[in-house]
């Protein structure tokens, strides 16, 4: 099968596409013929620094992943092979969606909504697990709370921003002023401009703050939380008084990690056939094109996400 794989660290350029071994699924698990997959800032950042996988070399990226079961393993009951299927690949070591071909637990997976292509369907789950795992696993967020989302129209943002209002919250999120439109349309209630305005005076009493950007941002949204509410980060914290502000200020602070998720991905599914949850692709490249995508990715410029497609015309 064609894989994309990387045998040292560094800029896109060292992405290669390469010939690999179709895999066998295993007990529990089942051979997924890639047609679709995410491009997350994840994968970028393992390619360049190793993070969670360092000294795993080579390495095919992607954690997304839309497709067909091309087989199942010994003990899989829910899925059956010409099923279509998304999810996430067990976060960070189950990786290896940049491929034709991919094996993963099978309750790493849901069925794909009907309502969406595979396209649609591989830029979901990484990010949509992450919203939801922040919003209702860990911050519990009920209606009528009041959610502030940074990069509101960003891959994790503007998925969050959905489905906090199909929890019932009042949205406030951050983006540049060319991106407020969309956010607005989103469901958000209040957009603020990031660029222009210190969002801390803007905001007041929020039950709930999901941190996507870290660093500077992540601290001072401790001044706009009321006490009792909760800071959800999926990114560490840099600064070392932060337990203390905190504490002082009455508040909780999460860093999260997303984890693969069937039910997860269940309820993903059930609120895009809903209608209530729309993934906004802003491009799309050849899985030979990878090198490009991380490229356009690093600019941290896109709105919403990138995605990569396998050509299944391709001789296998």
């Amino acid at each position: 099968m064609r894989a994309i794989s990387q045998d040292v660290h560094g800029g896109p350029e060292v992405l290669k596409e390469v010939e690999l071994p179709r895999p066998v699924p295993g007990p529990s698990q089942i051979l997924v013929a890639v047609r679709a997959a995410g491009v997350n800032p994840t994968d970028w950042k393992h390619r360049a620094a190793g993070l969670f996988l360092e000294g795993r070399r080579p390495l095919v990226l992607g954690w997304d992943v839309s497709g067909v079961v091309e087989a199942v393993g010994w003990g899989v009951t829910l899925f059956k092979p010409g099923d279509e299927v998304f999810g996430m690949l067990p976060y960070p070591h189950g990786v290896g969606s940049h491929a034709e071909y991919v094996t993963g637990p099978a309750r790493a997976f849901a069925h794909k909504p009907a309502s969406i292509d595979h396209v649609q369907a591989g830029a979901l789950p990484l990010a949509a697990l992450t919203a939801r795992q922040a919003l209702v696993d860990t911050a519990h967020v009920t209606a009528g709370q009041r959610v502030l989302i940074h990069a509101a129209a960003g891959g994790v943002g503007h998925l969050a921003v959905q489905i906090a209002k199909s929890l019932g919250a009042y949205v406030i999120g951050t983006a540049s002023a060319p991106k407020h439109d969309f956010v607005r349309s989103l469901g958000a209630d209040e957009v603020i401009d990031y660029r222009t305005t210190d969002f801390r005076d803007a905001v007041r009493d929020v039950d709930m703050v999901l941190d996507t950007l870290s660093g500077d941002t992540r601290t001072r949204s401790l001044d706009v939380l009321r006490p009792g509410g909760v800071l959800v980060s999926i990114l560490g914290g840099t600064d070392p008084d932060e337990p203390a502000k905190a504490a002082a200020r009455g508040v909780r602070v999460e860093t999260m990690l997303v984890e693969a998720d069937h039910a997860g991905m269940t309820a993903v599914a059930e609120l895009v056939e809903s209608g209530a949850l729309r993934v906004h692709v802003e491009s799309v490249f050849p899985l030979a094109d990878a090198a490009k995508a991380h490229a356009m990715g690093e600019t941290g410029r896109t709105t919403g996400k990138i995605v990569l497609t396998v050509d299944r015309t391709h001789p296998a």
